[in-house]
């Protein structure tokens, strides 16, 4: 004990210094202690209150992020004895992060089978805040320890939004696999981890002594844990074929709850894997094990597999599931390329992905309120009855297959100049081969984004007779998003200069 005296008072100090770096996250501990509070406070009377609470919370949260822009006007900070990176880019996700999130505490509601739940929604916003806390540290995790306790406090957050109707088996079920199928991925992540730090004696993974340790290892060891770490992200990011559990997952929760899934956590392991990815290609590099090639594999593999058994699926909710595996490969190819080009690229993109399928997901809920229409042959004939919401998901679904004049054929086409821009200095048959896949998969999603309005508009409804609800919330926020979707289209600008 003697022997640390010495270093207490550096360590208190680094502690200290580092909260000045750390106040969203600090405001966001806050916001769920007092979400929390306000539950045990109300009773059956919590769940306007805790709404109120969050949504003002992250408010404040989201004023905080702001302010953090001035504190790396000199460069990237890393605080807490190099655990997590506060960077610009960082910044960006978790401003993009907690936008979502802000969104989705609203949408929560909207849902008439999750709110109907016996035991109410309270504790719903509480799990929420919870984890946009670890959605945080993913974004600025840089030690493999951080990294670890990152992706744990998501994946715990997730496996009780999933399974949180606990009176459907459906739900039980889904949640059931989602916890299976997240506990084998984190144990062979930490599996690699411990082998990193076997091999390195360190969890800096932006230490330059890990990397020369890890360079000196046996390759073939060094690449195998390598592995097993990205295994861990890459069940976050679910690519090929780390992808099984999601069709079921997505499907069986409830449909905010699947919004927050596609959207949230691949956005903050996109940002992870940029954190952690420079290091691990610079082993790479030195021990002959070409990550490039891998990730690339894993990029036209998992296009391949998502958008073609899309085309297969009539749940509505099934087929976003398999569109989002199919989008999470396309995203991989602004990381394979790791350029600062490629980082604002896959920022926007990303954050005009999530708004599309958070639109889509809500008005599915939306159909699913006023029509109890769950696969595609309920959509029949609902056009013309609710003309406004099929526009909005006919422009949704537009922005998703990206296609002109919408948001998502501006950051395709932002994700493909990126990539093309490093293939025209390395020739890389590997890139001429994800633009390849990337092409090809766009044309292929169109075959099965154009199900929904062709059964919206152009095919007869069998039973005529269905009563005629309304649900102003959902269709207020999707034609926000919609238009927010063409004028980021027109106009990506409007958000680029400030990534």
């Amino acid at each position: 004990m003697n022997q640390l005296l010495p270093y207490i008072t550096g360590l208190l100090n680094d502690v200290f210094t580092g909260i000045t770096y750390f106040m969203p996250e600090a405001y966001l501990v806050l916001l769920f202690l007092v979400v929390m509070i306000t539950d045990l406070v109300f009773g059956k009377r919590a769940v306007a209150y805790c709404r109120a609470v969050a949504c003002a919370g992250l408010v404040i949260v989201l004023f905080k992020d702001l302010l953090q822009f001035g504190l790396v006007l000199d460069g990237p900070h890393l605080i807490f004895s190099n655990m997590l990176l506060l960077s610009r880019s960082g910044i960006c996700f978790k401003l993009i992060i907690d936008v979502l999130a802000f969104i989705l505490l609203l949408y929560f509601t909207w849902d008439k089978k999750l709110k109907s739940h016996d035991k109410g929604l309270a504790d719903l916003y509480s799990i929420a805040i919870a984890s946009v806390f670890g959605l945080h540290l993913m974004a600025m995790a840089v030690n493999l320890l951080s990294v670890y306790l990152a992706i744990e406090m998501v994946s715990i957050a997730s496996y009780l939004m999933v399974a949180y109707r606990t009176e459907n088996a459906f739900s039980t079920e889904a949640g059931l696999k989602y916890v299976l199928f997240g506990a084998a991925s984190s144990a062979i992540m930490l599996y690699g981890i411990s082998l990193l730090y076997g091999f390195s004696g360190s969890l800096d993974l932006l230490a330059r002594s890990t990397v020369t340790q890890l360079i000196n290892v046996n390759p073939v060891s060094s690449s195998f844990a390598m592995v097993l770490v990205l295994v861990g992200i890459g069940f976050k990011l679910s690519f090929v074929p780390i992808h099984f559990w999601v069709p079921d997952v997505y499907q069986g929760a409830p449909t905010p709850v699947t919004a927050w899934l596609s959207s949230l956590p691949k956005i903050a392991a996109f940002a992870l894997l940029f954190n952690v990815l420079p290091p691990m290609v610079l082993v790479g590099k030195s021990t002959g094990f070409n990550l490039e090639i891998v990730l690339s594999v894993i990029g036209i593999v998992t296009m391949i597999a998502g958008n073609f058994a899309a085309v297969m699926q009539n749940n509505v909710k099934r087929m976003l599931a398999y569109s989002s595996i199919g989008h999470t490969g396309f995203a991989l190819m602004a990381v394979i390329v790791l350029t600062p080009q490629s980082l604002t690229t896959l920022t926007y993109y990303l954050l005009v992905y999530a708004l599309a399928n958070i639109g889509a997901l809500v008005l599915a809920t939306y159909f699913s309120n006023v029509a109890d229409a769950e696969d595609m042959d309920g959509y029949k004939g609902l056009g013309l009855k609710y003309p406004i919401a099929s526009v909005c998901f006919t422009i949704i679904l537009i922005s998703l297959t990206g296609l002109p004049v919408t948001a998502g054929f501006t950051g395709k086409l932002f994700v493909f100049s990126s990539v093309y821009n490093t293939y025209q200095q390395s020739h890389s048959i590997w890139l001429a081969l994800l633009m390849a896949t990337g092409a090809l998969t766009t044309v292929v999603s169109l075959f099965y984004y154009i199900k929904i309005p062709l059964n919206l508009f152009l095919k007869r409804s069998e039973n005529q007779d269905l009563e005629y609800r309304k649900s102003y919330n959902s269709v207020i926020l999707a034609a926000i998003v919609s238009f927010i979707l063409i004028l980021l289209g027109v106009f990506p600008d409007f958000v680029l200069k400030y990534l």
